[in-house]
């Protein structure tokens, strides 16, 4: 092959020459991160489009349509403070359980949803990926973008909640905005590696219920932080605390609950949360970047 490349033409010119003089590279390279990154933002107008066909499709069949988007998190809620709250007793020792609950569940859907679709980002549209050219890394991310859209009709909804149940209106709630922010970019970072995994091994998305399951458990969702600390030892609480979830709920809370005490203080928060939400975007962007020769083959 090496020496048919370097055959000359007719021209005296030896094809590779000419392939670079005319801006030809070889045929499905990866480009240089740099590059990726930049093909990725050219498309940001087809991510946006892409996500918000996802919305209205996902509720195009039902009678109420994208009302949905609100019944829906109004119903998890209840049936999780019926659970928790009533049969378990969890509220105990809470001010405002019901925000409590609301907040950490809001906050923890959002990732679990941005996991469940990003998994499937490429194993759900080979189609897509086989007719069109276009950098692979727009799937999770529209993902990623769609149940960003869930998530700000979701944070209306919640604004609504702990009023009514005696929060008041105060600055601090601005804070829910930089947090958006650092849970979306971490999320992002983790559709993209779970795009490429679940790509590779169709196995993952049969696992992957069991983990988000394991992980909600583990974020302090539906009782205080402090159990954690009251119920294991030092170094395994203080690895538990660490948990990104964990973070980002407690970064929701301090904004809008008044009575409810921090695990951290705020400022604590959004150093772990910038830390985690740095490390898990940049490393899910590099690891996806490093597979995509291979999307949609096989």
């Amino acid at each position: 092959m090496s020496d048919i490349a370097a055959a000359p033409l007719p021209s005296g010119l030896p094809l590779r020459e000419l392939a670079l003089r005319h801006g030809l590279g070889v045929a499905a390279e990866r480009p240089s991160l740099a590059a990726y990154l930049t093909q990725v933002w050219k498309y940001r107008h087809f991510i946006t489009t892409y996500a918000n066909a996802k919305v209205v499709a996902s509720y195009g069949t039902s009678r109420l349509g994208r009302i949905w988007q609100v019944l829906t998190p109004l119903t998890n809620a209840a049936v999780y403070f019926l659970i928790f709250g009533v049969v378990l007793g969890t509220r105990q020792g809470i001010p405002n359980f019901v925000g409590y609950l609301c907040v950490g569940l809001f906050v923890f859907n959002y990732t679990q949803a941005v996991a469940q679709n990003g998994v499937q980002a490429l194993s759900g549209n080979l189609g897509l990926i086989r007719a069109l050219k276009f950098p692979r890394a727009c799937l999770p991310v529209a993902a990623t973008v769609t149940q960003l859209q869930q998530l700000l009709v979701a944070m209306v909804v919640l604004l609504g909640i702990v009023v009514v149940t005696g929060e008041p209106v105060r600055l601090e709630w601005l804070l829910i905005l930089p947090g958006i922010f650092l849970v979306t970019v971490f999320n992002g970072g983790l559709a993209l590696i779970l795009a490429r995994l679940g790509a590779k091994a169709a196995d993952i998305r049969q696992v992957l219920p069991f983990v988000l399951r394991t992980w909600m458990y583990g974020s302090g969702v539906f009782y205080s932080v402090d159990v954690f600390a009251e119920h294991l030892p030092k170094p395994v609480a203080a690895v538990v605390q660490a948990n990104p979830l964990v973070v980002f709920i407690e970064i929701f809370r301090s904004a809008l609950l008044v009575e409810t005490p921090s695990m951290l203080p705020t400022g604590q928060l959004f150093i772990m949360a910038g830390g985690w939400a740095v490390l898990v975007g940049l490393a899910g962007f590099v690891f996806f970047w490093q597979g995509e020769q291979g999307y949609g083959r096989g």
